[in-house]
């Protein structure tokens, strides 16, 4: 299963939102038989990444989307989390 683009808006950032739907998102991969959840973020979103992390994501690519990027030193991360009982 992919997440793709959760944000929260501004104004509701730091009351656990972000780590409530991201956890409302494994549980409903998991209950629904997927093996992992996957998403990718961007290298400046640092708060995405430790939430990420601290869900049980872990990094397992990056790279850059364009040459561009490649000159900025831009990258894109990938993640992935393993729900327990699948692979």
């Amino acid at each position: 299963l992919e997440l793709k683009r959760m944000s929260v808006s501004k104004d509701y950032r730091g009351r656990g939102i972000s780590k409530a739907l991201c956890g409302e998102v494994l549980h409903f991969a998991q209950a629904r038989g997927y093996g992992a959840v996957v998403l990718s973020t961007s290298m400046v979103q640092v708060a995405a990444q430790r939430l990420y992390e601290g869900q049980g994501f872990r990094k397992v690519s990056a790279f850059s989307p364009s040459l561009l990027g490649s000159l900025l030193c831009f990258q894109i991360f990938h993640y992935r989390c393993n729900l327990p009982g699948r692979t």
